[in-house]
């Protein structure tokens, strides 16, 4: 961290741009170079052995009883072999301890430095990068440095072995040797060529992934609007789209690594054969002991050079790739902290001063956000900020918070500031760390704060009060529970200037009451306070109001003042008609891409204030759902899951068909072998036979020495190509089936989750769904196929290895059986922990995306309450968790490889002194079949048995995935029964003893409801929060399947298809959500409009001089989450998307709550007007929204209290809605029942 801050500094001293990969050097270089020691030792020793070898073979071809010397001698050589074979299981279990360990101490730093960056991120670079690409880099890119700490050694060693090899085999057999060499040096650029191809396809990939993850994270985060919209498929077109797109990538890589291993396969048979038909056609004669010394110091060479060396190559140029988007990131730029000190002795005039302050979010867009603004807070005061929707009021705030950066002016505040966002912030935990946020708990505060914010009753009703767990984005709790915690988080913080957006507006009038008076104007009242808002009730208590509008101040002073100086209040909010122009794009309101994450309130809401009369008392009880746990699988991974992986991308006969080409492929591999052996006895024979025959005749031999080596040489070059082509063809076939299973899988993962119920993404917090989308899908793309179709050819070989083996000397079989039985036991002992611990490692890190995401969303809470320290050690905290796992990870896989190794060791050490006991009678060419066989089977059998431990891990994945293959689906798209093309032509709604809860088995939240409404209808829900008004919409939509029946012009809704149902509806959601991609995406992703009828649409909603001032109008593509429109103007868009769909029955689900009265009313004319011929079903919080309705239906606790014309049921004084409207104040009150009455002499 130290090192790449002074790395930074250096650099721009130095005009250069500053490079990571020195900061990284310079912090881990000198250790890891001290690893390059064990490197060196290693392969060393590997030199020696093939050496020891041929000393013992040749012992065996010159075998003379009765030389003692030379059996002396060979004694000598076996147990230096079985030394060497220890050496090298020590030295490497250390090297390899080291290098992972070192890997893992730079990923964790990286993580540690991503996510501090992340933290003060200025508002310019959230607009270039976005949450998916955080979450990418944290998930994928630091995990090269896990991988290129191992091979990276050999990028030297390598080079350095092959070297001293060639000199050897020069010594062996002469200049033959460069025959087998030059094919390797052939092989060497082919296959750095193939490293630097990984990268580019690597970094294609990359941007793919990025795109999906983003697109997967919309999905899933605006799961409910998508479902009520019916917009599954196009959603659906779009990820497929795309994954296509990131499978073609995965596939050529896939084949460039399925041509790699192969010539890892392929590569020493070549050279072998390379390098004796050399040999031979220079007229020398084969032995048996140059054969294997040959074959195994080429077996040596092989691996490191093909095997290590390109792996390093192609890692390092995967880590290059990541290194710089990591960098590019750490270089973004961040915001400036002003230290803000005084002493909290002196008296402190004025909290805030603002001088000709001008701000601009986009210096490119031309208007600033704010245009010389002047604001003198003193202390104690409470300063009220109105105005329409998009004046820049939200942008006030974020330039006092210092979040939108002064372009000229003064700004000078004085004191701690704390805020609560316009959005609510809550993150997962506790009720009670939310509000604490770091802060100790002071019991009796605590109890005022919540007492002031109307929580104390909320926390009663549910199960574990305030310890109750919230979910990822507070998915358990309701949008006005959820600004209440909100705002007490920044109550509790002992601070001196408080920053309110909007606290009011999520609540229903009766909470939003008290909290203005027992809170902002009671607990807070010696305190500095500006406040947000949109209910003009509340602004005669204030004592300075400033009147923003288009960025400039329009007026200032106190009510009063206001009146006096003839400003019509009321009418500010309503500027004249001619100003159509309500919301200037200048100010993308709150522009932060991440504060203005959307957030989805669950749809009923729980509810409020300490009972104030007896009929309090019967206030609605909510079941709170509380996070479950993320599920692990447990024990072995069922042959289920294997057979559902194959069979997903290759059909039986294709399985068949990759079995049968492996077969061959590894019997032509042995044959070879065998055969070089064979002509090799053959030429032994020839040559000890040859004495006898000359006198008889001398030219005789030589046809038949020519057929000789003509015969030899045509089986023997058959049999090379059959190995090579088969090896090819198998490991290509393999790959494309498991990618295409892959693609698949994810296919089928997707489809399920889009049709699975709500309740699904109520409960699981959407960095667990991710985690599936991005790490689990990454593992099954290119993990598990490599080490899939590593583990498959390396079972056939050992397979081959064992059967050759047994053939020459059937005691090989001895030892080769308890050995077996050992391994096995070992690898179910080992997979055992290793798979809970790898299951443990893939659940700690849910955390810490989650915790990334979360703390994305609240940035400017985080950074007003300057929790960043406190939320760096929580990272680090997560960190730690999986850091913990993970070294428990590698440790057990480093004990379970250094248990086998010790026991091939063992093995080689029987099978060396057993050769020379049994030395009578065995042939040089069969022992040296024996011993060869046996050193390649020892690194082989223990990595087979590791990589399929590793494949059993990686299954974890793919079990993973499954599972969400299979989750319950809600009901179909469409069904036998369709309703008439024309229906619901009236717009009749019946319920019928409608009864719904959230989960089976959970609390009734809607009780017996039994209600119609006719055609053309207006109807107004109110009801206190919690009443179970949202869920009158959820059931009208199916979002869960209630009891009882619901009819739409005599259909009875439960027999025809959800999509059938839902796109004959419009709803306006109570949260606005845009999605990422052009406007006219958003406005009508089914392309079924013409562009005028998209202009008129927005028009008519207001918006279209915004969307006109666009750089590419209705092309432009939206900011994540649609964050360059304020909140209100995602309203307004969403209203359009209802204008646009003319349905008969249209659902306004609290949909004005963020925006001012002025434009709250366009909307309200805007629906009257354009929906004059439907049935309006308004969901309000403002009474006066729904005052003129046709009737109001009073909700409480789940049943219907009234239902009436609004003017018959202010009549009845006892009445639920005389007492809301009351609960107004009596001027409010007053206008209301004046409305009522017009409504009333209207119809």
């Amino acid at each position: 961290m130290r090192i790449w801050d002074r790395e930074v500094k250096k650099a721009t001293k130095e005009l250069r741009k500053p490079k990571l990969s020195r900061a990284l050097i310079k912090c881990y270089g000198t250790s890891y170079a001290l690893a390059g020691i064990f490197t060196f030792t290693l392969e060393a020793i590997k030199v020696v052995q093939p050496l020891l070898l041929g000393k013992i073979i040749l012992y065996f071809e010159n075998y003379d009883p009765d030389d003692q010397t030379s059996l002396h001698e060979v004694y000598g050589y076996a147990a230096a072999m079985s030394l060497c074979t220890f050496g090298l299981t020590i030295l490497q279990h250390l090297y390899y301890y080291h290098v992972q360990r070192t890997g893992m101490k730079i990923r964790v730093a990286m993580c540690h430095m991503i996510y501090r960056k992340a933290l003060g991120l200025n508002s310019e670079s959230l607009v270039h990068t976005t949450t998916g690409q955080i979450v990418n880099l944290l998930s994928n890119d630091v995990n090269r440095f896990d991988e290129i700490t191992l091979n990276l050694h050999y990028l030297w060693v390598g080079p350095l072995q092959a070297m001293v090899i060639i000199l050897l085999l020069w010594y062996e057999i002469g200049p033959s040797c460069l025959a087998g060499v030059a094919v390797m040096a052939l092989m060497l650029p082919v296959q750095t060529w193939f490293g630097k191809l990984f990268g580019v396809f690597r970094s294609k990939t990359a941007v793919l992934t990025d795109n999906r993850i983003r697109i997967m994270n919309e999905v899933v985060s605006g799961i409910r609007i998508i479902k009520m919209y019916a917009w599954e498929k196009p959603f659906s077109a779009l990820v497929t789209e795309i994954r296509r797109k990131e499978i073609d990538q995965i596939l050529k890589s896939s084949y460039l690594r399925g041509l790699n291993m192969a010539s890892f396969f392929a590569s020493s048979k070549i050279i072998v054969f390379a390098t004796f038909t050399v040999y031979v056609l220079l007229g020398n004669a084969i032995t048996v002991s140059r054969v294997f010394v040959t074959v195994s110091l080429y077996g040596t060479i092989k691996l490191t050079v093909t095997l290590f060396f390109p792996l390093a190559v192609e890692k390092l140029s995967e880590t290059v790739v990541s290194v710089r988007r990591i960098k590019a990131f750490l270089l973004l730029e961040e915001i400036e902290r002003k230290k803000i000190g005084f002493c909290r002795k002196e008296k402190i005039e004025n909290s805030v001063e603002i001088e000709e302050l001008t701000c601009y979010w986009n210096k490119s867009l031309d208007s600033p956000s704010l245009q010389n603004i002047c604001i003198t807070l003193k202390s104690h005061q409470l300063l009220t900020v109105i105005g329409p929707v998009g004046a820049g009021k939200s942008s006030l705030l974020s330039a006092i918070l210092g979040e939108l950066p002064h372009d000229a002016g003064v700004l000078k505040v004085k004191g701690r500031l704390t805020y609560a966002s316009q959005q609510p912030w809550v993150f997962p935990g506790t009720i009670r760390s939310n509000v604490l946020f770091g802060r100790e708990l002071d019991p009796k505060k605590y109890e005022t704060v919540l007492r002031a914010c109307a929580l104390k009753r909320d926390l009663e009703l549910l199960p574990d009060g305030d310890l109750t767990l919230i979910g990822d984005r507070g998915a358990t709790l309701s949008g006005g529970q959820k600004a209440r915690v909100n705002l007490a988080r920044a109550v509790y913080q002992d601070a001196d200037v408080y920053l309110l957006d909007d606290p009011l507006s999520a609540v229903d009038a009766e909470v939003g009451k008290h909290l203005f008076e027992k809170c902002i104007c009671g607990l807070l009242k010696n305190k500095s306070r500006i406040l947000v808002t949109h209910q003009l009730q509340y602004l005669k208590a204030a004592d300075q109001i400033v009147v923003l509008k288009e960025g400039h101040i329009m007026a200032r002073g106190t009510y009063n003042e206001l009146q006096f100086s003839g400003v019509d209040i009321d009418a500010l909010q309503k500027i004249n008609e001619e100003q159509k122009r309500c919301a200037l794009l200048s100010d993308p309101d709150n522009a932060s891409l991440l504060s203005q994450r959307t957030n989805h309130s669950r749809c009923s809401d729980s509810s409020l204030l300490p009972p104030e009369s007896p009929s309090a008392d019967q206030l609605p009880v909510e079941a709170v759902h509380t996070m479950a746990e993320e599920t692990r699988a447990e024990g072995n991974i069922s042959g289920d899951i294997y057979l559902k992986y194959f069979s997903a991308g290759c059909s039986p006969l294709v399985l068949m068909v990759i079995v049968l080409l492996s077969v061959i492929a590894e019997v032509a591999y042995i044959l070879q072998d065998w055969w070089l052996v064979y002509w090799a006895r053959q030429e032994f024979l020839n040559c000890t036979a040859e004495p006898i025959g000359i006198d008889t005749s001398v030219n005789a031999t030589h046809p038949v020495q020519e057929l000789n080596l003509k015969f030899y040489l045509g089986i023997y070059s058959g049999l090379t190509a059959a190995a090579v082509v088969f090896g090819y063809t198998r490991s290509l076939v393999i790959f494309r089936g498991l990618v295409m299973s892959a693609q698949v899988l994810h296919n089928n993962m997707f489809s399920a989750v889009l049709q699975t119920p709500v309740h699904f993404f109520d409960v699981n917090p959407i960095g667990r769904i991710l985690n599936r989308f991005s790490k689990d899908i990454s593992q099954i793309d290119s993990t598990l196929p490599i080490t899939f179709v590593d583990v498959y050819q390396l079972f056939f070989q050992n397979v081959g290895v064992v059967a050759v083996a047994a053939c020459v000397i059937p005691f090989i079989l001895i030892p080769v059986i308890p050995l077996l039985v050992v391994f096995l036991y070992l690898r179910r002992f080992y997979l055992c922990t290793s798979r809970d611990v790898k299951r443990l490692e893939s659940t700690t890190r849910s955390p810490v995306f989650s915790h990334l995401s979360s703390s994305l969303q609240g940035l400017w809470t985080i950074r007003a309450f300057g929790a960043e320290e406190r939320l760096m050690r929580a990272f680090d905290a997560h960190q730690d968790l999986h850091s913990e796992a993970w070294f428990l990870f590698l440790m057990t896989s480093r004990w379970f490889a250094l248990h086998l190794d010790a026991i091939c060791a063992l093995l080689i050490t029987f099978s060396t002194f057993g050769c020379i006991l049994l030395r009578d009678g065995l042939k040089a060419g069969e022992v040296g079949l024996v011993l060869t066989y046996v050193v390649t089977l020892v690194g082989n059998f223990q990595w087979t048995v590791r990589q399929s431990a590793e494949v059993e891990n990686m299954m974890t994945s793919v079990e993973r995935v499954v599972e969400y293959t299979e989750l319950e689906s809600e009901a179909p798209w469409e069904t036998e029964k369709r309703p008439p093309p024309d229906w619901p032509s009236k717009g009749l709604v019946t319920f019928d003893r409608v009864s719904f809860s959230y989960s089976r088995g959970g609390p009734l939240v809607l009780k017996d409801i039994s209600a119609t409404f006719q055609p053309k209808e207006k109807v107004g829900v109110v009801g206190r929060t919690g009443a179970g008004k949202s869920s009158l919409v959820s059931v009208l939509f199916r979002l869960a399947e209630p009891q009882g029946k619901i009819y739409i012009d005599g259909v009875l809704t439960s027999e025809i298809g959800l999509h059938d149902l839902r796109q004959k509806m419009s709803i306006i959601p109570q949260d606005p959500v845009l999605f990422t991609g052009s406007m006219r995406k958003n406005l009508d992703p089914f392309d079924q409009h013409s562009d005028e009828e998209l202009w008129k649409a927005l028009e008519e909603v207001q918006m279209k001089p915004v969307v006109e001032e666009l750089p590419g109008k209705l092309e432009t593509v939206l900011a994540e989450s649609g964050g360059n429109f304020s909140v209100g103007q995602r309203q307004l868009v969403c209203l359009a998307r209802a204008v646009l769909r003319k349905n008969r029955i249209l659902v306004i689900d609290e949909a004005t709550a963020n925006v001012d009265p002025r434009t709250d009313e366009l909307i309200q004319k805007t629906i009257r007007d354009k929906f004059s011929e439907c049935t309006v079903l308004t969901i309000a919080h403002r009474l006066n929204t729904i005052v003129d309705s046709d009737r109001i239906l009073v909700l409480d606790n789940g049943t219907i209290q009234e239902l009436d014309s609004p003017f018959t049921l202010l009549q009845n004084k006892e009445g639920a809605l005389y007492r809301m409207v009351q609960q107004t104040g009596p001027a409010e009150a007053a206008a209301l029942l004046k409305l009522a009455r017009q409504a009333i002499k209207k119809s």
